[in-house]
Order: C-alpha cells, then structure tokens, then sequence
C-alpha cells in the first residue's frame, strides 16, 4: 500500500501545473472616428490610448456615438478608462495597428483580458477602415 502512495506522489509532482489563465472580462466593437482623435479641447490626440479613451468618454458620457459604436461595461467608470495607457503598455499590439488607431478612423474590436497575475490587457483588432 505504500508503494501505491509513492507512486501516486510520484506521478502527482510530475503533472504540469497550469498557467495563469486570462479571464474575459469585456468585448465591444467601435469605430474610432473624427471625434475621438480631439480630445475636449479640441487638441489633437496622438497616442492609441488616449483616442480609445476619448471614444468611451464620448460614448458613456457625452452622447457622441459612431454609428457602429458598441456599449461596453467596462469603461462605464472614469477610473476604468483612466487605465487605458496602462492596458495598452501591457499588450502585445502591433505597430501597424497603432498607427492605424492614430492616422486612420478604423472600425475596431477591443477585448479586455484580466490574468491572474493581476496584470490586464488588451487586445485591438482592426475589423475594417
């Protein structure tokens, strides 16, 4: 019987053990239009962030909404889009996609991720222009 434990032991310490998982936490599609590259004073906005930013203040809270702008919960809250410079500083976005947030007016899909490890991200993917 003892042999049994051991072997069952053995067998157990040699089981990979899992990886921080990413939990959805939001997903909305938005069209990152004229308005969203302005910020309130009318100056020019020239980091993805803050164009993604200004598109979920002007679609929670000023009522500017592209016609293919999605609702999402997530950035309901001030603070929420406060962390948008973080949350893209921690995903692996590429440059072309970047530059397209900031030179074009793309129809994009924006999913917020959640790891374990406690750092969030997200991912941009450009739907059309």
């Amino acid at each position: 019987m003892k042999k049994l434990y051991f072997l069952v032991a053995l067998f157990a310490m040699f089981q990979p053990t899992p990886a921080f998982a990413d939990n959805l936490v939001d997903s909305y599609a938005a069209r990152l239009g004229r308005s969203d590259h302005f910020n309130s004073y009318g100056e020019r906005l020239r980091s993805p962030a803050a164009i993604i930013r200004q598109d979920r203040a002007n679609f929670h809270v000023f009522g500017r909404i592209d016609p293919e702008d999605e609702s999402d919960s997530f950035f309901v809250s001030k603070r929420n889009r406060a962390t948008l410079e973080s949350l893209v500083r921690n995903s692996p976005l590429s440059g072309d996609v970047l530059d397209e947030i900031v030179n074009g007016e793309p129809l994009v899909e924006i999913t917020i991720w959640r790891r374990d490890s406690g750092r969030d991200y997200i991912e941009i993917k450009i739907l059309k222009y």
